[in-house]
């Protein structure tokens, strides 16, 4: 009998240590739902309880599952202005969450150059003041690598204000005011990314196996966990810190620029590079919550496995799909920038020429996805480029036309079919706008070609009747292909000029060959 009693106030204590009911942060206060579709709530309760929402005019009521699992359905409304209070209840238990909204909510996924913030971005000391509106809502999910799919995180939604903006993603700031002005409804953002992230990180462990590419990086990254000795790490980053710290001190008394401070090496277990760590840690917990689309920019932390972006990235795309649930969201993401040394000659191997070239063929394998170029915005010095809201008008542009029926320029010209004539080849392109044109100077820069050889030379090229281009060189009489801004950071000029709007030509090559870097081990 003592021991029936001892396990009786046990059980007692430890359910008084969970509520009733609970709900994943994701559903906080001040939250946007999205506006004119079905949005899920879900949490937990003690199995069989029955659970309650009064929420916009309308009643709902389910039962949890045996394990303790509950969701509703919310039934689809339009935009308000006004905020209003959800409320959760079950027989002993209830949950306010007030200021509620409904808007347009987007994701904002990615690697550093989404989570770089509105603080160190150009002219962030001339945004951050006038950064009040409270019907722009935000939310970041905190880092958390794992290989257990989580389901929730610690946070919550804010409005922006200057001091809740100035660490949220620039990116996503610039495009969620665009879409605020442009469409005066609420709008919620989500920022989920995560600095040197590779796509791998963000895909199921299963999914990921399924492909060769996959199956080839988590064998590559096992070794990676084998070989990581995390004394030996702390040891290497101490003696890195004690030299730094020397030199920054040189750098002071003689007035010399100073060091930067070096990195701290991650821990491959629980970091952004290990297969499904971000996918468990920092997606799964918002899988499902009602969204409009996701953008996304990401693709520097693949660069030395472009080749297989081409079926890693639109996989991830196809299984955040499913998962979440929603059909074929839009999906909009940015083709990595220009960046290290400029090229005055073709290279033999540009891995950032291959990564972009995989982003882009992402495009003709998907439906409702779109791509930002802006192969004129990086920085050769730096891989993070400072211009994060010339990015985000190119992305809202895509979202403006696409989604909300906008009559503006979004498309990015390309390259669709050439014709050998002669010494020369002449190239025909898809979406120019209204025509063709070169920036800065007359002289088209960019282009290269080659013969039999495929040794690419510079071109020379020039526009013909505004849609179509010429191309050639001196000592090519027999042109078989031809490639356009194919290098890390290339010298180019091209545009479709639609008004006053100026959107780059996408990078492309309109061979085939085997790219030197696929032979390289």
């Amino acid at each position: 009998m003592r021991y029936l009693l001892i396990l009786g106030s046990l059980f007692c204590i430890f359910n008084s240590l969970y509520p009733d009911i609970k709900v994943p942060s994701i559903f906080s206060s001040g939250m946007v739902l999205q506006r004119n579709q079905v949005n899920p709530i879900w949490g937990w309760s003690d199995s069989n309880t029955e659970i309650n929402i009064s929420f916009a005019g309308d009643f709902y009521s389910t039962v949890a599952s045996q394990e303790g699992y509950w969701k509703i359905n919310l039934l689809p409304k339009p935009a308000n202005a006004l905020g209003q209070v959800m409320v959760i209840q079950s027989a002993d238990e209830s949950i306010s969450i007030d200021n509620v909204l409904f808007g347009e909510v987007w994701l904002c996924s990615g690697q550093s150059n989404m989570q770089w913030s509105l603080l160190n971005s150009f002219n962030s000391d001339l945004e951050l003041p006038s950064a009040n509106y409270p019907q722009i809502r935000i939310l970041s999910i905190p880092h958390f690598g794992s290989q257990e799919p989580q389901n929730d995180f610690e946070g919550h939604w804010q409005a922006v204000r200057p001091e809740s903006a100035k660490q949220f993603s620039a990116i996503g700031y610039y495009f969620g005011k665009t879409l605020h002005k442009s469409l005066n409804v609420p709008i919620g953002l989500i920022d989920n990314s995560w600095g040197g992230s590779t796509c791998e990180a963000w895909i199921p462990l299963d999914v990921l196996g399924s492909l060769e590419a996959g199956r080839s990086y988590i064998k590559q990254f096992e070794k990676v966990m084998n070989d990581f000795d995390p004394d030996q790490a702390a040891y290497e980053y101490e003696q890195k810190i004690n030299s730094w710290r020397t030199h920054l001190k040189m750098a002071r008394e003689k007035g010399l620029p100073e060091p930067r401070k070096p990195w701290k090496k991650a821990n491959p277990f629980t970091g952004q590079h290990r297969p499904a760590n971000l996918y468990n840690g920092v997606l799964h917990p918002i899988i499902g919550y009602g969204i409009k689309g996701v953008i996304w920019y990401q693709g520097e932390g693949n660069v030395k496995r472009a080749f297989d972006y081409r079926d890693i990235f639109p996989k991830m795309i196809e299984t955040w799909r499913k998962q979440w649930g929603q059909g074929d969201f839009p999906f909009y993401w940015v083709q990595i920038a220009d960046y290290l040394d400029e090229s005055m000659y073709p290279p033999e191997v540009s891995l950032f020429a291959e990564l972009r070239e995989s982003q882009t063929l992402t495009l003709n394998r998907l439906g409702n996805v779109g791509q930002a170029v802006i192969i004129d915005l990086g920085e050769g010095r730096d891989i993070h480029p400072r211009n994060k809201k010339g990015v985000a008008d190119r992305l809202a542009r895509i979202a403006l036309a696409r989604d909300y029926d906008f009559d503006i320029a979004y498309k990015n010209p390309s390259y669709a079919s050439m014709e050998i004539k002669d010494s020369f080849i002449l190239l025909d392109f898809n979406d120019i706008g209204e025509q063709l044109y070169s920036l800065d100077s007359n002289e088209l820069k960019g282009f290269t070609v080659c013969g039999v050889d495929e040794v690419f030379v510079n071109a020379q090229a020039g526009i013909i009747n505004g849609s179509k281009i010429k191309v050639w060189a001196d000592g090519i009489n027999d042109p078989v292909a031809v490639r356009y801004a194919w290098a890390n950071n290339p010298i180019c000029n091209l545009y479709g000029q639609t008004g006053s709007t100026l959107l780059p030509l996408t990078p492309f090559r309109t061979d085939s060959f085997t790219l030197k870097s696929e032979m390289i081990d």
